[in-house]
């Protein structure tokens, strides 16, 4: 099967590690992340492989994920439906200045198209019971 744009393993590799260089020092992100992934240099490189394989599976039909990223959001507890706009914003100024546009622009489409859903997921666990779901 063919990607769905452009793109090598090796530049989905480099934007994960560029992106998670400035989600752990992110005055929001940072902590939520820092609490799930922890601190040492060992849990960060099995995060980042594992949503590098997440992207490159999206992306290049690599199937090397194997992950539920809707449950695992929306379980977690403390993400919040906010958080999704400095993570994208965050993202997008990351592929802008690791990928060239054309590719940085098919990248952003999709990472905006599953925060999307990411983000109707939480806010619908963060609802109260009995409340109308999002759709």
């Amino acid at each position: 099967m063919l990607a769905r744009f452009p793109i090598t393993a090796l530049q989905i590799d480099q934007v994960v590690a560029a992106f998670y260089r400035r989600i752990r020092v992110h005055p929001v992100l940072g902590p939520v992340f820092l609490g799930h992934v922890g601190t040492d240099h060992d849990s960060w490189q099995a995060h980042e492989a594992k949503i590098a394989a997440f992207w490159r599976n999206a992306i290049l039909m690599e199937r090397a994920y194997n992950g539920n990223p809707m449950q695992t959001h929306m379980q977690a507890g403390n993400v919040m439906a906010d958080h999704f706009t400095p993570w994208l914003a965050l993202f997008d100024q990351v592929l802008s200045e690791e990928l060239p546009a054309e590719t940085a622009d098919s990248f952003s489409a999709l990472a905006h198209r599953i925060g999307r859903g990411l983000r109707m997921g939480v806010e619908d666990v963060h609802k109260p019971a009995g409340a109308v779901p999002m759709l």
